[in-house]
C-alpha cells in the first residue's frame, strides 16, 4: 500500500465491537479479567492500551519498521533509548541537537555517568575520530534544529555498523512522509509526535520505531517499568493527526520553499537555512535521502534587535515554542529552543542572537509573505 493509504488504515481498522470506522478513546485504567489468567490482551494501561497499541502499529508502518512505541513526550522517547545504556558507556552526537535534548545529555543523563562527545555529524570524519572502545550509541538529527545542516544516514549507519554501534535518528523534522531513516540503515527512529505527526498543536507525545526484536523488547520493559506512557487521548490526537499528513505534508514543503526564496531574496536577510535552497551546502544530498524539504527553516537577520523587531511585528505567524502544526509559528531559538545551550556554543554553531526560526504553516502562502514583508519593514 502507498504512505498515505498506510497513515489512514494501518492500525486503524473498524472497532470490533461496534463497527466505528475512527478507532475508539479507550479512557480506562484498568481491564477485566474474564477468570484468573485469562483476559482479552490487556491487564493494565500503562502495560498497555489498546488506542496507544493503534497508533504504534501505525507510526511502525510509516516508517516502515517492525515495532513501535510511544511515549509522554519526544524527551521520554530519547531518555528510554538512552537507558538502554550504562555507566561507562560512550555515546557520540550530533553539535547541534535540539536544546532540550542537549540539556538532558548533559544535565541529566552525564549524572549516570554517560559520557557524550559531539561532532559534526556532517563530516563522518569526525565521528570516526570521536569513536572509542566504550562507544554504544551514534546519535543524530538531520536535519538539525535550527541550522538545517545534513547528515548522510547511509553513510553514517555504514560506519556506525563497521564498529557495531547502533545509529539512532531524529527524524521529527521531516516525518517518515519525507525521510526514512530505517530504510537508509538507522536501527532506531525517534519522534517527537507533537509535530508534524499530530500535526494540531494539541497534543505532546514521543515515539521510538526499529526493527531489532531484542531492542524493541527492552524498550517496551523500560516503557512499562517507567511509565512514561502516551496516553489514550493523546494517542487518538497522533491517530487523527497522521490520517492527514501525507496532504499536510506536501503543502507544509510547497510554502516551505515559496517562504524560503522570499527570505532568501530579501535584503535585509543575511542567510537562509533551507535545504531546499541550491545555494544550501548539502542541497545534492538532501535531494537523495529526502522526498521534500520541508517546512522548517531559519534565517539571519543580522542583530539581536533585528531579531527582536521581526518577532514582535509580525501578526500572522505566531510567536511561541514548538514546530509542525497547521499553523506559522515563528521563534528565537538563542532564547527559546536553544537557550540550554551555552552562548558561545551557539554562536559556533551559528545559532546567533539574529536567528530566527519559523515553522511554516499550512495557511495560503501569500498571507505568511505579506506578513513577514511587513515585519521585515520596521527593520
Amino acid at each position: 500500500m502507498g504512505f498515505a493509504t498506510d497513515a489512514i488504515h494501518v492500525g486503524q481498522e473498524p472497532d470490533p465491537a461496534t463497527g466505528a470506522i475512527i478507532v475508539p478513546i479507550y479512557q480506562t485504567s484498568t481491564f477485566v479479567q474474564e477468570e484468573l489468567g485469562k483476559h482479552k490482551g490487556y491487564e493494565y494501561a500503562r502495560t498497555s492500551n489498546p488506542t496507544r497499541v493503534a497508533l504504534e502499529r501505525n507510526l511502525a508502518a510509516l516508517e516502515r519498521g517492525r515495532f513501535g512505541l510511544a511515549f509522554a513526550s519526544g524527551m521520554a522517547a530519547i531518555n528510554a533509548v538512552l537507558t538502554l545504556f550504562k555507566a561507562g558507556d560512550h555515546v557520540i552526537a550530533g553539535h547541534n541537537l535540539y536544546g532540550g535534548t542537549f540539556r538532558l545529555f548533559e544535565r541529566v543523563l552525564k549524572d549516570f555517568n554517560l559520557t557524550f562527545t559531539y561532532v559534526n555529524t556532517c563530516r563522518l570524519e569526525e565521528v570516526e575520530r570521536a569513536v572509542g572502545a566504550n562507544t554504544r550509541l551514534l546519535y543524530i538529527e538531520t536535519p538539525t534544529n535550527p541550522v538545517m545542516e545534513i547528515t548522510d544516514i547511509a553513510l553514517a549507519a555504514r560506519l556506525a555498523h563497521d564498529r557495531r554501534i547502533p545509529l539512532a535518528v531524529d527524524n521529527t523534522f521531516m516525518s517518515p512522509y519525507f525521510q526514512r531513516p530505517l530504510e537508509l540503515g538507522a536501527d532506531i527512529v525517534i519522534h517527537s509526535t507533537t509535530k508534524y505527526l499530530n500535526g494540531h498543536s494539541d497534543g505532546v507525545g514521543g515515539a521510538v520505531i526499529l526493527n531489532d526484536p531484542e531492542l524493541a523488547a527492552r524498550l517496551k520493559f523500560v516503557q512499562n517499568a517507567a511509565g512514561a506512557i502516551l496516553g489514550p487521548l493523546d494517542s487518538w490526537l497522533v491517530l487523527r493527526g497522521v490520517k492527514t499528513l501525507a496532504v499536510r505534508m506536501r503543502q507544509h514543503n510547497e510554502n516551505g520553499m515559496a517562504i524560503a526564496s522570499f527570505l532568501a531574496n530579501h535584503p535585509k536577510i543575511q542567510k537562509v537555512h533551507y535545504p531546499g535552497l541550491p545555494s544550501h551546502p548539502q542541497h545534492e544530498l538532501a535531494k537523495k535521502q529526502m522526498h521534500g524539504f520541508g517546512g522548517m527553516l531559519s534565517f539571519e537577520t543580522g542583530s539581536a534587535e533585528n531579531a527582536r523587531t521581526v518577532l514582535n511585528s509580525v501578526r500572522l505567524c505566531s510567536l511561541a515554542e514548538s514546530l509542525g502544526g497547521v499553523e506559522t509559528l515563528i521563534s528565537h531559538p538563542a532564547t527559546m529552543t536553544h537557550a540550554s545551550v551555552p552562548a558561545e556554543e551557539r554562536q559556533r554553531l551559528g545559532i546567533t542572537d539574529g536567528l530566527v526560526r519559523i515553522s511554516v504553516g499550512i495557511e495560503d502562502v501569500e498571507d505568511i509573505i505579506a506578513d513577514l514583508d511587513e515585519a521585515l519593514a520596521r527593520v
